[in-house]
């Protein structure tokens, strides 16, 4: 059982679990075609979104069965992130999606630093995995840059690509 998701502060942003009234802006962003497109999912219709977030608040969150927060720079909602065990590999995956303004300012890595950082912390995790959408290059190019290695390719049903990554989540001494 995994401890309570806790508040993280990287140098510029809040990872604050979520809130009843944080829903509107979750669902804003998940109901965001580009968002969803360089996810790698379909555009999920509303009530299914409410109820995806109702169930982070009565289920995710009471049972502790993943890490997951609201993304805050100063006091705006700048995105979502998780740490969550994947069905890709035996290991935990890295998530997290920017609202588009927000995008190409380096918060992307940011984040990714800082779920690295409460992975190995406050998980006792040695990798964490990211699955990056082969035609998403700006999120590619971060992966690249922070030091995650290509494992695999999973090919979708409908013939789609998304790039399997690890990376260490500490870097080496």
């Amino acid at each position: 059982m995994t401890p309570e998701t806790p508040v993280l502060r990287t140098e510029r942003l809040d990872f604050l679990p979520y809130r009843p009234e944080h829903e509107d802006v979750f669902v804003a962003l998940l109901r965001d075609a580009e968002v969803c497109r360089w996810m790698g999912q379909d555009l999920v219709p509303e009530p299914q979104l409410r109820e995806l977030f109702r169930a982070i608040l009565t289920d995710v969150y009471p049972q502790r069965r993943f890490d997951v927060w609201g993304l805050w720079l100063e006091g705006r909602y700048v995105g979502h992130a998780e740490v969550k065990p994947t069905g890709n590999v035996d290991g935990h995956e890295l998530v997290t999606a920017l609202v588009p303004a927000y995008w190409g300012r380096g918060l992307g890595g940011e984040v990714v630093r800082g779920l690295l950082r409460h992975a190995a912390d406050n998980l006792g995790l040695t990798e964490a995995y990211g699955m990056v959408g082969a035609g998403n290059t700006a999120s590619l190019a971060m992966c690249r840059r922070l030091g995650f290695t290509h494992v695999r390719d999973v090919v979708g049903d409908d013939g789609s690509v998304t790039k399997l990554l690890v990376i260490p989540t500490r870097k080496p001494e």
